[in-house]
């Protein structure tokens, strides 16, 4: 799909406000609100957009530390990644699992309520999953700029 300036500018608003009405979604693109809707549709059909979500305050959930750690596995196998992507899966903490390239296999954002907890994770959670030989913590203090959906 080729993109266009209006397309990107559709995009740009909808990641800032997912829920915008389309009549001010069309105002502020400068286009008609019927074709404003058949470009946002033509976007989703083509797998452009994927979604939309809320943004929730982990803090009002009472999730308020939170870290990116790096994984590291003792094997490079398909078996053994599957295995801890399984696992990272099925951890409620994990709130998001990448895949990377470097020195280690895995970059993780993990939320807890707080250090306790982080630390029944650390401990009980990841440091059991078979394979796993490197774990470095990365704790956040703050976050001037989170643009996350």
């Amino acid at each position: 799909m080729d993109f266009d300036t209006i397309d990107r500018k559709i995009l740009r608003e909808l990641q800032a406000d997912g829920r915008i009405a389309n009549t001010r979604l069309a105002e502020r693109v400068g286009l008609s609100p019927s074709a404003c809707l058949r470009r946002v549709q033509a976007l989703e059909e083509a797998g452009v957009i994927t979604g939309y979500r809320a943004v929730v305050n982990p803090a009002a959930l009472g999730q308020t530390f939170a870290a990116y750690l790096t994984v590291g596995l003792s094997e490079h196998t398909q078996a053994a990644q599957q295995r801890f992507e399984d696992a990272m899966i099925a951890s409620p903490e994990v709130r998001e699992c990448h895949n990377i390239t470097g020195t280690v296999e895995y970059l993780l954002r993990v939320e807890a309520a707080d250090l306790t907890a982080y630390k029944a994770f650390h401990t009980d959670r990841l440091g059991r999953v078979a394979g796993v030989n490197q774990i470095v913590t990365h704790v956040v203090i703050a976050s001037p700029k989170d643009e996350r959906g």
